[in-house]
């Protein structure tokens, strides 16, 4: 009998242990003394997003996904793009860029739909490997691409483009190294230093939770 009380009290510690660490990693981002700006940023068809919420519970700005490749637009995009500003949040637009595809039809598709403001951080292209498309394109092709699709959205926007370049895409082409643009690296937790050149905005998270966004969110930083 004493042997299962005792089991019963290890099984419960370590639920409650388990617990804490989740509500922990769930509400964890950096220090906000070390990064002043922090906010989110949202995949594509993201779902109902209470922006008044999001402020209070400390972002500065959101960045949402426009367009991916040449013919998906966000059908959420317009809505959350007029609400960001209301709720007192900078806002910035994401392309998700297709190595199958395009570069100057993918920039046309995302210059048609994302409307100028002045008020608007500057835009920002994605660049991963996506299971959708498995092209992989020599690294000299691929730069000049991106290169064209960056001048482009540099004319609508008027405003230099964010790289969100992943570790695995960089350490395959040097992305970074060939473009000079701001960088925003991906690596949960841990500072990432896989660019070629210091990062100007870092997603620090994918599996924060906040009131507001139903489901883990993105929490990124601006670098100081």
């Amino acid at each position: 009998m004493y042997g299962l009380w005792k089991t019963a009290c290890v099984l419960a510690a370590i639920g409650l242990l388990a617990i804490i660490g989740w509500h922990y990693a769930t509400g964890w981002h950096p220090a906000a003394k070390d990064y002043p700006l922090q906010g989110i940023d949202l995949g594509e068809a993201p779902g109902p997003v209470e922006w008044g919420t999001v402020r209070a519970r400390g972002a500065d700005f959101a960045y949402i996904v426009a367009t991916s490749g040449t013919d998906r637009r966000d059908p959420a995009f317009e809505g959350n793009w007029a609400a960001l500003p209301e709720a007192g949040l900078r806002r910035g637009a994401v392309h998700v860029f297709s190595l199958c595809q395009r570069a100057d039809e993918q920039a046309n598709a995302f210059n048609t739909f994302v409307p100028q403001a002045g008020d608007a951080l500057p835009a920002a292209v994605d660049i991963a490997f996506h299971a959708d498309c498995t092209a992989r394109p020599d690294r000299a092709v691929l730069i000049e691409e991106l290169a064209r699709f960056v001048t482009m959205v540099e004319t609508h926007t008027r405003k230099p483009v964010l790289l969100r370049i992943t570790k695995p895409v960089e350490s395959t082409y040097r992305l970074s190294e060939a473009l000079a643009r701001p960088v925003w690296s991906v690596a949960n937790v841990f500072v990432p230093h896989y660019a070629a050149r210091p990062w100007r905005m870092w997603r620090a998270s994918d599996f924060r939770r906040i009131d507001g966004i139903e489901g883990p969110v993105n929490w990124d930083v601006v670098a100081p």
